[in-house]
C-alpha cells in the first residue's frame, strides 16, 4: 500500500484529488493538508511514502517545504503539482530533491502513475517540462546584474540598492538597463518576470 500525503490550499482540489487516490487498491490518502507549514509536522505523524504537493501554498511554498522534508523525512518521496510549469521552477524542484514534477491538467491516470513509479524509486518530470528546461539558454545576467534586479523585483528603490551594494545610482541605473537588454524585457518588469521565470533570480 502506497502511504500519500497531499498539500492544496484549494479545498475542491484537495478533496477531488483525495478521492480519486483513495479509489485506487494500492493507494491511501494518510493525511491532506492546505497550508506549508503543516507539511512537515503531519509527514513526521503519519510517515507518508509519498508527498504531492502544490507549488504554490500559503505561509511555505511546496519547493521550501520539499527540501525540509528531505531534511527530515528522506524516505518520503515527492510529487510536486504547479498550474503552469518553468523551467527555473523545475530546476529549483531538482535542488530540493523532488522525485516528481508534474503540471495539474495532467490527466489523473498518469498523475497516479506519477505516484506509484515515485513510490518505485523512479524519478519522473513532466516531458514538455524537461524538454522546456534543456532548451533554454544560459543565464545572461552578470552576477552584479542579477544581484541588482533581485533588489529591484524585491521592492527596493534604486537610491537604496545603490547603498546597499555601495555603487552609485548612476551605476545601478545600468546595470538594470544592461539586464532589461540581455533579458529582451519591454521594460524592468518584464525584465524580473523573464529572469523569474527562467530560475536566474
Amino acid at each position: 500500500m502506497i502511504r500519500v500525503l497531499v498539500a492544496e490550499d484549494m479545498r475542491i482540489l484537495r478533496d477531488t484529488l483525495v478521492s480519486v487516490l483513495n479509489l485506487e487498491e494500492d493507494i491511501k490518502v494518510v493525511a491532506q493538508v492546505a497550508a506549508g507549514p503543516d507539511i512537515v509536522p503531519a509527514a513526521l505523524a503519519e510517515r507518508p511514502d509519498v508527498a504531492m504537493l502544490d507549488i504554490d501554498l500559503p505561509g511555505l511554498d511546496g519547493l521550501t517545504a520539499a527540501a525540509e522534508l528531505h531534511e527530515r523525512m528522506p524516505a518520503c518521496r515527492v510529487v510536486i503539482l504547479t498550474v503552469l510549469g518553468h523551467p527555473g521552477q523545475l530546476r529549483a524542484a531538482l535542488a530540493a530533491h523532488v522525485s516528481g514534477f508534474m503540471v495539474k491538467d495532467a490527466p489523473s491516470d498518469q498523475l497516479i502513475d506519477v505516484l506509484r513509479r515515485v513510490a518505485a524509486g523512479d524519478r519522473v518530470i513532466d516531458p514538455k517540462l524537461a524538454l522546456a528546461a534543456l532548451e533554454m539558454k544560459e543565464n545572461p545576467l552578470s552576477e552584479r546584474e542579477a544581484d541588482v534586479l533581485r533588489r529591484f523585483a524585491a521592492g527596493v528603490d534604486l537610491p537604496e540598492i545603490a547603498a546597499e551594494l555601495f555603487l552609485s545610482y548612476g551605476t545601478v541605473r545600468n546595470y538594470l538597463a544592461s539586464a532589461v537588454t540581455k533579458l529582451g524585457g519591454r521594460n524592468r518588469m518584464d525584465a524580473v518576470r523573464v529572469a523569474t521565470e527562467a530560475g536566474w533570480l
